[in-house]
This record gives structure tokens, C-alpha cells and sequence, in this order.
């Protein structure tokens, strides 16, 4: 018998709580890798492109890529210190816990309506047009470090939580 939805949202907040967790135990690491992209996006998008010549613009978005990647590279490498992925737990995980898998996809649905369309477009139309390169250079500047860097904790987190046995104290109880 399957989790009941109160039991799945309650697992489906594991994963983003572990990796709030994560992120603040590593925050030099994740915040400082993050302050590359942060940088490259408040010189690049706050001069609209005009600061650095194309070719130097692309340098350093292909940078921004590479140091993405890097980020998630660690945190995959300090999540599963240790530990192997089982892919065959993951796939029993997905199939019992889709409704789990549901409200993550949902949180961060939300997370990126309020983050990405409400901070963006929303308050970023409703400022002077004159204001608004400023604005959204700024934002991605604090959104690198945070939000962008937080989700990919996130993700790897919810990795981690399908591909990993979870200790007995931290499994919830089946609905009876």
C-alpha cells in the first residue's frame, strides 16, 4: 500500500530541507563558486552586453557553463561521499513515490514563478524602463549565489534521496 499524500509531501520536503542543510554546511564552496556567474552576469547583463567585446561576452558565458557544471560535480561528489547510486532503488523510489516527485516539481515550479517570472518580469516591468537592465543585472547578481545555486543542491539532493537507502529513523511510516 502507498504512502498516503500528507506522508508524500512530508518525504517530498526531505530533499529540499537536506539540501538547505547542504547548502549552508558548504557555503563557501557553493556561494563562491557562485559569485563567478554572479560577477559575469552583472557586468554582462548590466552593461547590456556592451562593457566586453562579443567574443569576450561568449568566453565567459561558456565560464559561467563551466563553473555550473563544476558546482554540480562537487556537490554530487560530497553528496554521495561513500555512497554508490542504486538506479535500481531510484526507479522503485520514482514508482512509489511519484506523488513525492509531484510536490517537488511543484515547489520549484513556484519557486521559479516567483523567482524567475514574478522577480523578473513582474517588478522588473513595473520599474522605469531606464531602471530595468539595472534591476535585472542586480537580481541575477543575488540570484546566482541563492536561488540558482540552491536548486541545483536541490536536485542533486533529490538524487540522492531516490538513489540512497534512507536510515530507518528518517523513513516515513506507510499508511496503514
Amino acid at each position: 500500500m502507498g504512502l498516503k499524500w500528507r506522508d508524500e509531501l512530508r518525504l517530498a520536503a526531505a530533499a529540499p530541507r537536506w539540501s538547505w542543510r547542504f547548502y549552508l554546511r558548504h557555503l563557501p564552496l557553493v556561494g563562491g563558486l557562485s559569485l563567478i556567474p554572479s560577477v559575469q552576469r552583472l557586468v554582462v547583463v548590466g552593461s547590456d552586453g556592451q562593457l566586453l567585446p562579443g567574443w569576450l561576452n561568449t568566453t565567459s558565458e561558456v565560464v559561467v557553463m563551466g563553473v555550473r557544471v563544476l558546482l554540480v560535480v562537487l556537490v554530487w561528489r560530497i553528496a554521495f561521499a561513500g555512497a554508490r547510486p542504486d538506479w535500481n532503488r531510484a526507479r522503485a523510489f520514482v514508482d512509489t513515490h511519484w506523488r513525492g516527485l509531484v510536490c517537488q516539481s511543484a515547489f520549484l515550479v513556484a519557486a521559479f514563478g516567483f523567482f524567475g517570472v514574478f522577480a523578473e518580469q513582474v517588478v522588473g516591468g513595473l520599474l522605469p524602463e531606464s531602471a530595468q537592465q539595472t534591476y535585472l543585472a542586480v537580481l541575477l547578481f543575488v540570484k546566482n549565489p541563492t536561488v540558482i545555486a540552491f536548486t541545483m543542491v536541490w536536485v542533486v539532493g533529490a538524487i540522492r534521496q531516490a538513489a540512497l537507502p534512507v536510515p530507518a529513523t528518517a523513513a516515513p511510516v506507510p499508511a496503514r
